[in-house]
């Protein structure tokens, strides 16, 4: 198993109700099948709950813990909570995002952009900065930020581009700040992919079939549709993993070749 006694935190690892995987359940799924034991974080705790349940149905381990990373304070107990269960912290995956709320630039509410930044970027700066200590005192550990393909394409609303944008370079800042702590930190840049997040809410926003949103987006592709929440998490896997123990500071596009075709 890749992930064997390693200890890890999933961020986001509960997920809204739909017909396929969100990317937090995913990953944590498929830590614990490769061995490590998870504290499954969302601000939803049945969301958190049910994630646990199938990890242990599938024979894995783990916890639950409720935070809102909006408020430094749970950040904190994210990371001091792991410590106090389990003694150490390998892996911390950063999940929570969203875009819901978005405008053009000159219709974007100032309060609707300070509430996209602090979930999208500000929770995950202040994550990190209470982890962090304690992977340093272990002089090791792996930080995987979800980015997006949005940060590096034309997008018609300006705040969760601009949020994932700021989400690479602070990975590429902590990865350098980082290293000599034996500390890699890597963000993947998902791009369209079938998730509840992507699908229900523009399929309820629009009033339309699920399959007319997965359609226009899967036709968007180069190799065919959209990607699954299984193929952020074999990234994700890959980049927790020993085999990526010369990888940091790294955007790894999950995309089905959306940015060759943008770029």
């Amino acid at each position: 198993m890749r992930l064997k006694d390693k200890i890890a935190i999933v961020m986001g690892g509960g997920q809204q109700p739909g017909e396929t995987a969100g990317n937090g359940r995913a990953v944590a799924l498929r830590f614990a099948r490769e061995g490590a034991t998870v504290m499954v974080v969302d601000v939803n705790e049945e969301w958190a709950a049910e994630t646990l349940r199938a990890i242990e149905a599938g024979g894995g381990t783990g916890s639950v813990l409720a935070a809102d990373i909006t408020r430094e304070a749970d950040c904190q107990a994210v990371a001091e909570t792991c410590a106090e269960r389990y003694g150490r912290i390998d892996i911390l995956h950063n999940n929570v995002g969203r875009s819901q709320g978005d405008r053009g630039t000159t219709e974007m509410a100032v309060a609707m952009w300070e509430e996209l930044m602090d979930m999208n970027l500000k929770g995950m700066f202040m994550t990190c900065k209470h982890v962090l200590p304690i992977m340093r005192q272990q002089n090791s550990g792996a930080i995987i930020n979800i980015s997006s393909t949005s940060s590096m394409a034309a997008r018609q609303t300006i705040t969760y581009k601009t949020s994932k944008g700021a989400i690479n370079t602070m990975t590429q800042h902590m990865a350098f700040e980082n290293a000599a702590y034996g500390i890699r930190v890597n963000a993947i840049l998902p791009g369209l992919m079938d998730t509840p997040m992507a699908i229900e809410r523009r399929a309820r926003e629009r009033d339309v079939d699920r399959s007319v949103v997965r359609g226009e987006r899967d036709a968007q592709v180069p190799l065919g549709g959209m990607g699954t929440a299984e193929d952020v998490a074999n990234a994700a896997l890959f980049l927790a993993s020993d085999e990526a123990a010369y990888i940091t500071g790294v955007l790894l596009p999950v995309d089905g070749g959306l940015l060759v075709k943008i770029g």
